[in-house]
Protein backbone atom coordinates (compact mmCIF):
# COMPACT_ATOMS: atom_id res chain seq x y z
CA UNK A 1 0.00 0.00 0.00
CA UNK A 2 1.41 3.76 -0.90
CA UNK A 3 1.46 6.05 1.34
CA UNK A 4 -1.08 8.51 -0.31
CA UNK A 5 -3.59 6.09 -0.17
CA UNK A 6 -6.03 7.20 2.44
CA UNK A 7 -7.24 5.38 5.31
CA UNK A 8 -11.33 5.43 6.15
CA UNK A 9 -12.88 4.19 8.95
CA UNK A 10 -16.71 3.45 9.13
CA UNK A 11 -17.80 3.16 12.38
CA UNK A 12 -20.81 1.60 13.74
CA UNK A 13 -21.95 0.17 17.38
CA UNK A 14 -21.85 -2.89 18.12
CA UNK A 15 -20.36 -5.30 21.32
CA UNK A 16 -16.95 -6.70 21.48
CA UNK A 17 -17.87 -10.00 20.05
CA UNK A 18 -18.98 -7.50 16.66
CA UNK A 19 -15.47 -5.75 17.00
CA UNK A 20 -13.40 -8.89 16.40
CA UNK A 21 -15.27 -10.47 13.66
CA UNK A 22 -16.08 -7.33 11.48
CA UNK A 23 -14.71 -7.45 8.17
CA UNK A 24 -15.04 -5.20 5.10
CA UNK A 25 -17.35 -8.37 3.70
CA UNK A 26 -19.48 -9.49 6.53
CA UNK A 27 -21.66 -6.08 7.46
CA UNK A 28 -24.33 -4.42 6.01
CA UNK A 29 -21.88 -1.65 4.62
CA UNK A 30 -20.29 -3.73 2.93
CA UNK A 31 -21.08 -2.11 -0.79
CA UNK A 32 -19.70 0.85 0.81
CA UNK A 33 -16.47 -0.77 1.90
CA UNK A 34 -16.33 -1.79 -1.74
CA UNK A 35 -16.96 1.26 -3.26
CA UNK A 36 -14.45 3.02 -1.21
CA UNK A 37 -11.89 0.74 -2.17
CA UNK A 38 -12.73 0.93 -5.93
CA UNK A 39 -11.97 5.20 -5.32
CA UNK A 40 -8.64 4.27 -3.96
CA UNK A 41 -9.42 4.16 -0.17
CA UNK A 42 -8.16 1.84 1.82
CA UNK A 43 -11.58 1.22 4.54
CA UNK A 44 -11.20 -0.55 7.71
CA UNK A 45 -13.98 -1.38 10.48
CA UNK A 46 -14.51 0.67 13.43
CA UNK A 47 -17.20 -0.84 15.81
CA UNK A 48 -17.93 1.36 18.33
CA UNK A 49 -19.01 0.55 21.94
CA UNK A 50 -19.11 2.94 25.58
CA UNK A 51 -16.92 -0.31 27.07
CA UNK A 52 -14.43 0.26 24.61
CA UNK A 53 -14.33 3.59 23.49
CA UNK A 54 -10.14 4.07 24.37
CA UNK A 55 -9.54 1.32 21.76
CA UNK A 56 -11.69 2.62 19.33
CA UNK A 57 -9.95 6.36 19.82
CA UNK A 58 -7.21 4.75 19.44
CA UNK A 59 -8.00 3.12 15.91
CA UNK A 60 -9.70 6.60 14.78
CA UNK A 61 -5.95 8.65 15.48
CA UNK A 62 -4.31 6.69 12.73
CA UNK A 63 -6.68 7.44 9.57
CA UNK A 64 -7.50 10.27 7.77
CA UNK A 65 -11.26 10.06 7.52
CA UNK A 66 -14.06 8.65 9.43
CA UNK A 67 -17.18 7.68 8.26
CA UNK A 68 -20.21 6.93 10.99
CA UNK A 69 -23.46 4.90 11.10
CA UNK A 70 -24.46 5.27 15.06
CA UNK A 71 -27.96 6.23 15.95
CA UNK A 72 -28.85 8.81 18.90
CA UNK A 73 -30.40 7.08 21.00
CA UNK A 74 -29.99 2.56 20.56
CA UNK A 75 -31.63 0.22 23.16
CA UNK A 76 -31.01 2.71 26.19
CA UNK A 77 -27.58 4.05 24.71
CA UNK A 78 -26.74 7.74 23.87
CA UNK A 79 -23.73 9.33 21.84
CA UNK A 80 -22.92 11.45 24.48
CA UNK A 81 -19.34 9.02 24.86
CA UNK A 82 -19.43 9.16 21.38
CA UNK A 83 -19.38 12.53 20.09
CA UNK A 84 -16.72 14.14 22.03
CA UNK A 85 -14.55 11.65 20.58
CA UNK A 86 -15.57 12.14 16.70
CA UNK A 87 -15.10 16.12 18.22
CA UNK A 88 -11.44 15.00 19.18
CA UNK A 89 -10.60 13.21 15.77
CA UNK A 90 -11.64 16.36 14.27
CA UNK A 91 -9.93 18.55 15.95
CA UNK A 92 -6.46 16.45 15.29
CA UNK A 93 -7.48 16.70 11.59
CA UNK A 94 -9.23 13.61 11.04
CA UNK A 95 -12.27 14.33 8.59
CA UNK A 96 -15.54 13.35 10.35
CA UNK A 97 -18.50 13.20 9.13
CA UNK A 98 -21.07 13.62 9.90
CA UNK A 99 -19.18 16.48 12.78
CA UNK A 100 -21.47 16.33 15.76
CA UNK A 101 -21.61 20.03 15.48
CA UNK A 102 -23.18 19.63 12.07
CA UNK A 103 -25.67 16.89 13.59
CA UNK A 104 -27.11 19.58 16.22
CA UNK A 105 -27.65 21.68 13.19
CA UNK A 106 -29.06 19.14 10.72
CA UNK A 107 -30.26 16.48 12.44
CA UNK A 108 -32.48 17.56 15.01
CA UNK A 109 -35.97 17.82 15.46
CA UNK A 110 -35.36 21.61 15.42
CA UNK A 111 -34.35 22.61 11.81
CA UNK A 112 -37.95 21.66 11.41
CA UNK A 113 -38.68 25.20 13.38
CA UNK A 114 -35.55 27.06 11.85
CA UNK A 115 -36.76 25.84 8.70
CA UNK A 116 -40.35 26.33 8.82
CA UNK A 117 -40.34 29.44 6.43
CA UNK A 118 -38.97 27.67 3.25
CA UNK A 119 -40.69 25.66 1.08
CA UNK A 120 -40.86 22.13 2.90
CA UNK A 121 -42.20 24.00 5.86
CA UNK A 122 -45.54 24.46 7.71
CA UNK A 123 -46.40 26.04 10.96
CA UNK A 124 -44.35 25.06 13.58
CA UNK A 125 -43.48 26.17 17.27
CA UNK A 126 -41.00 24.82 19.41
CA UNK A 127 -41.04 24.52 23.62
CA UNK A 128 -37.27 25.17 24.76
CA UNK A 129 -38.69 24.49 28.37
CA UNK A 130 -41.35 22.34 30.12
CA UNK A 131 -42.82 25.57 31.53
CA UNK A 132 -43.63 27.08 27.95
CA UNK A 133 -44.69 23.36 26.96
CA UNK A 134 -47.10 24.01 29.42
CA UNK A 135 -48.30 26.81 29.16
CA UNK A 136 -48.63 27.05 25.14
CA UNK A 137 -49.55 23.39 24.42
CA UNK A 138 -53.28 22.92 26.07
CA UNK A 139 -54.38 25.91 23.80
CA UNK A 140 -52.61 24.80 20.62
CA UNK A 141 -54.03 21.97 20.90
CA UNK A 142 -57.33 23.02 21.58
CA UNK A 143 -57.94 25.35 18.37
CA UNK A 144 -55.81 23.95 15.83
CA UNK A 145 -56.64 20.04 15.46
CA UNK A 146 -54.00 17.53 16.16
CA UNK A 147 -50.93 17.96 16.66
CA UNK A 148 -47.79 16.11 16.24
CA UNK A 149 -45.06 16.58 18.92
CA UNK A 150 -40.85 15.26 18.06
CA UNK A 151 -38.29 15.47 20.62
CA UNK A 152 -35.40 16.82 20.03
CA UNK A 153 -33.36 14.04 18.96
CA UNK A 154 -34.20 10.58 18.38
CA UNK A 155 -35.17 8.19 16.05
CA UNK A 156 -37.33 4.93 14.94
CA UNK A 157 -40.14 7.20 16.22
CA UNK A 158 -39.09 7.58 19.76
CA UNK A 159 -40.39 10.95 20.85
CA UNK A 160 -42.51 11.40 18.30
CA UNK A 161 -46.91 11.61 19.02
CA UNK A 162 -49.75 12.25 17.73
CA UNK A 163 -52.23 14.02 20.02
CA UNK A 164 -55.67 14.68 19.68
CA UNK A 165 -59.07 15.81 22.10
CA UNK A 166 -60.91 13.25 22.60
CA UNK A 167 -63.95 16.03 23.15
CA UNK A 168 -64.60 19.39 21.04
CA UNK A 169 -63.40 21.17 23.29
CA UNK A 170 -60.26 21.25 25.87
CA UNK A 171 -62.81 22.18 28.86
CA UNK A 172 -64.83 19.18 27.96
CA UNK A 173 -62.15 16.47 27.30
CA UNK A 174 -60.65 14.74 31.08
CA UNK A 175 -58.40 12.71 28.01
CA UNK A 176 -56.31 13.20 25.14
CA UNK A 177 -55.92 10.20 22.35
CA UNK A 178 -51.61 10.30 21.75
CA UNK A 179 -50.43 7.82 19.41
CA UNK A 180 -46.36 7.34 19.34
CA UNK A 181 -45.00 6.78 16.44
CA UNK A 182 -43.39 3.34 17.89
CA UNK A 183 -46.44 1.63 19.64
CA UNK A 184 -50.49 1.92 20.07
CA UNK A 185 -52.80 4.77 20.56
CA UNK A 186 -53.91 5.21 24.27
CA UNK A 187 -56.20 7.81 26.11
CA UNK A 188 -54.37 9.75 28.44
CA UNK A 189 -55.00 12.61 30.83
CA UNK A 190 -53.10 15.36 29.36
CA UNK A 191 -51.53 16.34 32.70
CA UNK A 192 -49.73 13.09 32.65
CA UNK A 193 -48.81 13.34 29.25
CA UNK A 194 -47.70 16.73 29.67
CA UNK A 195 -45.36 15.41 32.53
CA UNK A 196 -44.26 12.52 30.55
CA UNK A 197 -42.86 14.60 27.93
CA UNK A 198 -40.68 16.82 30.56
CA UNK A 199 -38.02 14.26 30.13
CA UNK A 200 -37.48 15.65 26.55
CA UNK A 201 -36.40 18.86 27.90
CA UNK A 202 -33.28 17.75 29.83
CA UNK A 203 -29.72 18.98 28.56
CA UNK A 204 -31.27 22.02 26.84
CA UNK A 205 -33.59 20.11 24.25
CA UNK A 206 -36.67 20.80 22.97
CA UNK A 207 -40.27 19.48 21.84
CA UNK A 208 -41.15 20.81 18.48
CA UNK A 209 -44.57 21.22 17.60
CA UNK A 210 -46.32 20.73 14.00
CA UNK A 211 -49.61 19.96 12.58
CA UNK A 212 -50.81 16.56 11.23
CA UNK A 213 -50.75 16.42 7.90
CA UNK A 214 -54.00 14.34 6.92
CA UNK A 215 -52.53 12.55 3.85
CA UNK A 216 -49.76 11.00 5.61
CA UNK A 217 -51.64 7.55 5.03
CA UNK A 218 -50.42 7.81 1.04
CA UNK A 219 -46.54 7.37 2.42
CA UNK A 220 -43.66 8.96 2.99
CA UNK A 221 -40.97 9.84 0.89
CA UNK A 222 -37.16 9.67 1.52
CA UNK A 223 -34.75 11.69 -0.58
CA UNK A 224 -31.20 10.72 0.01
CA UNK A 225 -28.16 12.99 -0.78
CA UNK A 226 -24.41 12.95 -0.73
CA UNK A 227 -23.83 16.41 0.30
CA UNK A 228 -26.20 18.56 -1.71
CA UNK A 229 -26.43 16.06 -4.23
CA UNK A 230 -29.70 13.32 -4.33
CA UNK A 231 -28.26 10.04 -5.01
CA UNK A 232 -31.93 8.05 -4.81
CA UNK A 233 -34.94 8.13 -3.14
CA UNK A 234 -37.34 5.81 -1.02
CA UNK A 235 -40.91 5.19 -1.43
CA UNK A 236 -42.66 3.75 1.68
CA UNK A 237 -46.71 3.40 3.25
CA UNK A 238 -45.61 4.27 6.66
CA UNK A 239 -48.42 3.07 9.92
CA UNK A 240 -46.51 5.32 12.04
CA UNK A 241 -49.06 8.18 13.14
CA UNK A 242 -52.51 6.53 11.57
CA UNK A 243 -54.66 5.55 14.29
CA UNK A 244 -55.37 1.85 14.10
CA UNK A 245 -58.65 0.39 13.01
CA UNK A 246 -61.12 -0.17 15.60
CA UNK A 247 -60.51 -3.97 15.82
CA UNK A 248 -57.18 -3.93 15.31
CA UNK A 249 -55.69 -4.03 19.08
CA UNK A 250 -53.35 -1.60 20.74
CA UNK A 251 -50.04 -2.75 18.33
CA UNK A 252 -48.91 -0.51 16.04
CA UNK A 253 -49.45 -1.62 13.18
CA UNK A 254 -46.27 -2.27 10.47
CA UNK A 255 -44.80 -0.14 7.73
CA UNK A 256 -45.12 -1.80 4.25
CA UNK A 257 -41.70 -2.16 2.37
CA UNK A 258 -39.22 0.80 1.30
CA UNK A 259 -39.50 0.98 -2.49
CA UNK A 260 -35.82 2.31 -3.54
CA UNK A 261 -35.98 4.44 -6.98
CA UNK A 262 -32.62 5.93 -8.59
CA UNK A 263 -32.14 9.68 -8.54
CA UNK A 264 -33.45 9.77 -12.37
CA UNK A 265 -37.00 8.17 -11.28
CA UNK A 266 -39.10 10.11 -13.24
CA UNK A 267 -42.04 10.80 -10.19
CA UNK A 268 -39.57 12.47 -8.13
CA UNK A 269 -37.50 14.77 -10.29
CA UNK A 270 -40.16 17.83 -9.15
CA UNK A 271 -38.74 17.16 -5.35
CA UNK A 272 -35.24 16.52 -6.53
CA UNK A 273 -35.39 20.30 -8.41
CA UNK A 274 -36.65 21.08 -5.24
CA UNK A 275 -33.71 19.73 -3.13
CA UNK A 276 -31.39 20.32 -5.62
CA UNK A 277 -31.30 23.71 -6.37
CA UNK A 278 -33.81 25.44 -3.44
CA UNK A 279 -34.02 23.79 -0.39
CA UNK A 280 -30.61 22.39 0.18
CA UNK A 281 -29.03 26.21 -0.37
CA UNK A 282 -31.48 27.63 1.25
CA UNK A 283 -31.47 25.14 4.90
CA UNK A 284 -27.67 25.86 4.46
CA UNK A 285 -27.47 29.77 4.64
CA UNK A 286 -30.45 29.41 7.43
CA UNK A 287 -28.22 27.07 9.82
CA UNK A 288 -24.87 28.45 8.62
CA UNK A 289 -23.38 24.93 6.95
CA UNK A 290 -20.63 25.26 3.81
CA UNK A 291 -20.46 22.85 1.45
CA UNK A 292 -17.81 21.02 3.02
CA UNK A 293 -19.54 20.61 6.07
CA UNK A 294 -22.81 19.00 4.76
CA UNK A 295 -22.99 15.16 5.55
CA UNK A 296 -21.33 12.63 3.40
CA UNK A 297 -24.96 10.94 3.23
CA UNK A 298 -28.15 12.29 4.68
CA UNK A 299 -31.44 11.62 3.95
CA UNK A 300 -34.69 14.01 4.25
CA UNK A 301 -38.17 12.31 4.90
CA UNK A 302 -40.78 14.23 3.24
CA UNK A 303 -45.19 13.40 3.82
CA UNK A 304 -47.68 15.00 0.87
CA UNK A 305 -48.66 18.58 1.92
CA UNK A 306 -52.13 20.13 0.72
CA UNK A 307 -51.82 19.82 -3.53
CA UNK A 308 -51.68 23.17 -5.04
CA UNK A 309 -53.73 25.20 -7.53
CA UNK A 310 -52.54 23.44 -10.50
CA UNK A 311 -53.10 20.02 -8.69
CA UNK A 312 -49.40 19.32 -8.17
CA UNK A 313 -48.12 17.57 -5.22
CA UNK A 314 -46.08 19.78 -2.26
CA UNK A 315 -43.84 17.85 0.13
CA UNK A 316 -43.90 19.06 3.95
CA UNK A 317 -41.01 18.00 5.76
CA UNK A 318 -40.56 15.59 8.45
CA UNK A 319 -37.16 14.77 9.86
CA UNK A 320 -33.96 14.92 8.42
CA UNK A 321 -31.51 11.84 9.06
CA UNK A 322 -27.78 12.14 9.53
CA UNK A 323 -26.51 10.09 12.15
CA UNK A 324 -26.96 6.64 10.86
CA UNK A 325 -28.79 6.53 7.17
CA UNK A 326 -29.05 3.18 5.89
CA UNK A 327 -30.70 1.56 4.44
CA UNK A 328 -30.04 3.28 1.24
CA UNK A 329 -30.21 3.22 -2.41
CA UNK A 330 -28.19 0.89 -4.86
CA UNK A 331 -25.97 4.61 -6.42
CA UNK A 332 -25.71 5.33 -2.96
CA UNK A 333 -22.60 3.85 -2.10
CA UNK A 334 -20.89 4.99 -5.12
CA UNK A 335 -21.68 8.71 -4.18
CA UNK A 336 -20.57 8.45 -0.92
CA UNK A 337 -17.34 7.69 -2.22
CA UNK A 338 -17.45 10.65 -4.98
CA UNK A 339 -18.44 12.56 -1.95
CA UNK A 340 -15.30 11.77 0.31
CA UNK A 341 -12.63 12.08 -2.49
CA UNK A 342 -14.03 15.84 -3.13
CA UNK A 343 -13.82 16.48 0.32
CA UNK A 344 -10.71 15.11 0.82
CA UNK A 345 -9.36 16.84 -2.20
CA UNK A 346 -10.56 20.24 -0.91
CA UNK A 347 -8.80 19.89 2.37
CA UNK A 348 -5.67 19.21 0.83
CA UNK A 349 -6.33 22.05 -1.72
CA UNK A 350 -6.97 24.44 0.94
CA UNK A 351 -4.18 23.08 3.83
Amino acid sequence: MTENVKKVAIVWRGDRETRIAATKTNSRYHKIFEELEAAGFAPEPAVFDEAFTDEVLQQLLAVDAVLVWVNPLDDGKTRKILDPLLRTMAESGVFVSTHPGVILKMGVKEVLYETRHLGWGVDTLIYRSATEFRQAFPARLATDGPRVLKRSRGNGGQGVWKVELNAKTLSDASFIRVLEAKAGSVPVDLEAFMSRCEAYFADGESIVDQPFQERLPEGMIRCYMCGDSVVGFGQQLIKALVTPMPDAGSEAPQPGPRIMHPASAAPFQRLRDKMEKEWTPQMMSVLGIDRQSLPVVWDADFLYGPRDAAGNDTYVLCEINVSCVFAIPDDASAGIARELTWRLDRRAIEG
